[in-house]
């Protein structure tokens, strides 16, 4: 029965509940991500550097300094990433304009074409689990990440209206 005064309903936070929703997540990370790790093996590339060509591709210009930030990996491990990814011509670094000590990271034509192809594919997994499950599932589904995302990092993402179904 859902609690009157809170409008919580305690059902969903049961043990087998919120075991189910691990799972659920464990699985579904599972196969959004098969796709573009096949896509990735074939440059002998892996998840880190898939997520740095995103967010590259993301924020044009954006620092090593910010990408490690939203990264939250050392600047070791991302060193050998983006070194990589830099000798083989998939993104390029600059010096800023103001303080030509930091490194401005953006991507070549080689990598937007590799990242428009592993997010192509995540998008259109995302399309269609958005459409199956309607607006308000949705925008339920966004609370949700969000409240799983640290407190610090939520602002960066912009409230959004209701999802109206089209």
């Amino acid at each position: 029965m859902t609690d009157v005064k809170t409008g919580i309903n305690p059902l969903f936070l049961r043990e087998e509940e919120l075991r189910q929703g691990l799972e659920l997540l464990f699985f579904a990370y599972r196969d959004f991500t098969s796709e573009p790790d096949a896509i990735l093996a074939e440059y002998g590339f892996g998840r880190a550097h898939h997520r740095v060509i995103y967010f590259v591709g993301r924020h044009p210009d954006i620092t090593v300094s910010d990408l490690l930030e939203i990264l939250r990996i050392t600047k070791q491990s991302l060193s050998r990433v983006l070194g990589q990814l830099v000798r083989e011509k998939f993104i390029t670094q600059r010096p800023g304009l103001k303080d030509r000590r930091q490194r401005l990271l953006e991507l070549t034509e080689k990598g937007v074409e590799l990242e428009r192809q592993l997010t192509e594919r995540q998008r259109g997994c995302m399309a269609r689990a958005y459409r199956e499950a309607g607006g308000e599932a949705v925008e339920g589904f966004r609370k949700v990440l969000l409240g799983l995302v640290e407190e610090a990092d939520r602002g960066r993402f912009p409230s959004r209206g209701p999802i109206r179904r089209g």
